[in-house]
């Protein structure tokens, strides 16, 4: 099995995703129960921020060890981490 960045930290990477996740069920509560719209927007707000915190953490993690490794071992695969690298910030940057 591959190791990835995250893979050390899987545990709390999972808790912070189990608490996004407890956000949205949250969300869809709210809406049950016709909470003040910018209430709803505020909580969504948080929830998206708190993904974006997540995403940009994996993506540290993908740096520091899959494209580090990569450019280490050089040829090929060390230019294509660079454009997979690249291409999740553009749609980071997107979002």
């Amino acid at each position: 099995m591959p190791q990835y960045g995250y893979t050390a930290k899987r545990d709390v990477v999972q808790a912070r995703l189990r608490r996004i996740e407890g956000q949205i069920r949250g969300l869809q509560r709210m809406i049950d129960e016709d909470r003040y719209c910018i209430d709803v927007l505020t909580q969504i707000s948080a929830a998206t921020s708190a993904l974006r915190a997540v995403a940009l953490e994996l993506l540290e993690d993908h740096l520091n060890h899959c494209v580090t490794q990569a450019i280490e071992r050089g040829g090929p695969e060390a230019a294509e981490k660079v454009r997979e690298a690249s291409a999740a910030i553009e749609r980071l940057v997107r979002s």
